[in-house]
């Protein structure tokens, strides 16, 4: 464990919590609960980590971390929310702004940013485009989206639990998914697009 003062950083480490060597922090970061925090780890500042475990390798960028389980060589944030037992793999890439809860991401799978996933188990290698939403509540129950390995999905895309994307499955921007699609297809769910020429727009100052 490390013996490092990290006071004038002002950095708060619960009693209970366990960190490795080597590992950086930045300003005002709080590891709390029964949290552990493995060798080599960088923590940004304005970070939150609470009953969590961070494995070797980590490079987290202001970023919030409960109840959740970081794979080693992965980077969260900055501005991460990673909550309600979740389970990010190795070699992950979590950006800015995504939200992640009750979920599990495989492998080497990334979502860079603006992008949030609830109640989900998303395969290995798969990429989930900006803006993504997985629709995971119907008002009344919270219901599951299943993605297998080498899943893209394009930006802006709508995944309506409960959903099954095969491996292999490509979803095209701007789609709403409401049903499963199988290995090696492509699924498009968008209005086609009609131009009207010589609109003469009422909005707009002549």
């Amino acid at each position: 464990m490390s013996n490092k003062d990290y006071s004038d950083k002002n950095v708060l480490i619960s009693p209970n919590c366990k960190i490795g060597e080597n590992v950086k922090f930045g300003y005002n970061v709080c590891i709390l609960g029964n949290s552990i925090i493995e060798d080599n780890v960088e923590i940004g500042s304005n970070s939150v980590i609470e009953n969590s475990s961070i494995g070797k390798n980590v490079i987290i960028l202001s970023s919030f971390i409960k109840d959740s389980i970081i794979g080693s060589f992965s980077t969260i944030g900055p501005f991460a929310h990673v909550r309600n037992n979740s389970k990010i793999g190795e070699n992950c890439r979590i950006g800015n702004f995504v939200e992640i809860k009750n979920s599990i991401i495989g492998k080497g799978s990334k979502m860079a940013h603006l992008t949030y996933i609830g109640d989900a188990e998303i395969g290995i290698n798969c990429n989930i485009g900006c803006g993504v939403v997985f629709c995971n509540y119907n008002g009344k129950i919270k219901q599951k989206s299943y993605l297998g390995d080498n899943v893209f999905v394009g930006s802006n895309s709508n995944l309506i639990a409960p959903v099954i994307i095969s491996d292999n499955a490509y979803i095209a921007a701007g789609s709403t998914i409401n049903k499963d699609v199988d290995v090696d297809e492509l699924a498009i769910a968008r209005a086609r697009q009609v131009n009207k020429k010589n609109f003469n727009n009422p909005y707009l100052d002549k």
